[in-house]
């Protein structure tokens, strides 16, 4: 073999190697808008060359907008952003993508958020006040498929909330609506009925369906009636 040959046979196999290496990396997409966290997570990972950083945004829409057009591994979403919030999001990339890898992280530690996440079948789960280090850890651990530690909630909590995590953290006035959906009130009856605006209502019935992750009413009636959430007169 001359040595063009064999220069030429070095350089196909340094290129498979770095073409493996380029693959095996982990793809993120960041899903923030506050952009000090973005630079936080940013600096966290770019000391691990198993994560790539492939695009950024500050709302629920971009990052929908962008998993359609960047092909990516695991997104880093916060839940409470402008516009389009990260649990709506979460679903219908959840729905179009259920091959990528969701880690929700989140500043609020509240157990109606807890237990909604919870139910978002989400890869991961933390919250900001981890440090970079240990994110770093569980991501790794998440793109092999390895369990993770979650969140946790005290013991009074839990014993407080004890029915939050089956009627999908909705309020007792969220509750309340939602039965009067069950039994065929409309907007207008129903804040008649409870002396609110036929606005206020339309409010809560948007928290109620993204609570319990549905389009409508109809899928709420639907899904509260399955699950036996409410006890209908």
């Amino acid at each position: 073999m001359n040595d063009i040959n064999r220069v030429e046979r070095i350089s196909t196999a340094l290129n498979d190697i770095n073409r493996k290496e380029r693959d095996a990396m982990i793809n993120v997409v960041i899903a923030d808008d506050h952009p000090i966290y973005r630079d936080g997570i940013r600096a966290a990972l770019s000391g691990n060359d198993k994560f790539s950083i492939v695009a950024e945004v500050g709302d629920g829409q971009g990052a929908i907008n962008t998993v359609r057009q960047v092909k990516m591994d695991m997104l880093l979403l916060d839940i409470n952003m402008p516009g389009v919030k990260g649990v709506d999001a979460c679903r219908i990339i959840r729905r179009e993508f259920p091959e990528i890898k969701i880690v929700v992280i989140t500043a609020d530690e509240s157990e109606e958020t807890y237990w909604m996440v919870q139910q978002m079948d989400v890869a991961g789960y933390f919250f900001k006040s981890l440090t970079g280090a240990n994110l770093v850890t569980y991501l790794e651990k998440i793109s092999r498929g390895e369990p993770v530690p979650t969140p946790t909630i005290s013991k009074e909590t839990l014993k407080e909330t004890e029915g939050i995590k089956q009627n999908f953290g909705l309020t007792p006035r969220e509750l309340d609506i939602l039965k009067r959906v069950i039994q065929g009130g409309s907007n207008r009856d129903i804040g008649m009925s409870l002396y609110i605006s036929e606005k206020t209502v339309k409010n809560h019935l948007s928290r109620i369906f993204r609570k319990m992750q549905v389009d409508d009413r109809t899928q709420a009636a639907l899904k509260a009636v399955k699950l036996k959430m409410l006890s209908i007169d």
